[in-house]
């Protein structure tokens, strides 16, 4: 086996009731979105705690499998604060990476889903349908997206030896998050929707030697 990511999304935001669009515009993550990734920290240090179990023998003394080694996080605010709580638990500090940031909207950016159906109708129901062709005006494309997602993906790998059995923590956004598993699971990027990323999941892939296993998708505690 080698490295495991533990891929996850941002505690709830402020006003999170009301679905928007917030792409790239910084909201800060609510009291409830906290509580979420308190819950999501100890979850994964359980989850270390199971793989040491099955990992560790008296012959195995890789002290790397016993712990997060490294967190790493979009810039935006409620991915920095979701993973600064994480981290602490590891005694360990979020390192940033801006292409994990979440996708810009362009002029969706900010409103509901409702007002973009209302003043879009055409255009929304295009990006759902096929969110590869279609893109907000003004906003990234899928294919943009992806292509800097999955470059800083292969940076953080390339910063830990596949088969080096290290924890990794990774927090960013539903849009990145479901780029990124689409890429691992070899699907066709037009069915990015067909993954669910509600706040504070937790996605958790290994690796042994350079390919991927999906282990847990939208996972995590209950409640």
């Amino acid at each position: 086996m080698g490295t495991t990511i533990f891929l996850i999304r941002h505690g709830k935001t402020e006003g999170s009731n009301v679905k928007r669009y917030l792409g790239s515009t910084d909201v800060p993550m609510s009291e409830n979105g906290i509580e979420q990734i308190k819950r999501i920290s100890s979850f994964i240090s359980a989850e270390v705690l199971k793989r040491r179990s099955e990992l560790i023998t008296p012959e195995h003394r890789n002290l790397q499998a016993l712990a997060v080694t490294a967190v790493y996080c979009s810039p935006l605010s409620r991915a920095l604060k979701s993973a600064g709580i994480i981290a602490e638990a590891h005694n360990l500090k979020p390192a940033v990476i801006d292409d994990l940031r979440e996708r810009s909207f362009g002029i969706w950016e900010g409103m509901t889903f409702m007002e973009i159906k209302e003043k879009y109708p055409d255009e929304f129901e295009a990006w759902a349908n096929n969110p590869l062709k279609y893109s907000p005006m003004g906003g990234e494309s899928t294919i943009e997206v992806r292509d800097r997602a999955i470059k800083a993906l292969d940076t953080i790998l390339d910063n830990h030896r596949l088969n080096s059995e290290e924890n990794i923590v990774i927090v960013a956004h539903g849009g990145v998050n479901r780029v990124i598993l689409c890429h691992m699971l070899g699907m066709p990027l037009e069915n990015i929707f067909r993954i669910e990323q509600d706040n504070a999941a937790v996605n958790i892939i290994e690796f042994w030697d350079k390919y991927p296993v999906v282990k847990l998708i939208n996972g995590g505690p209950v409640g």
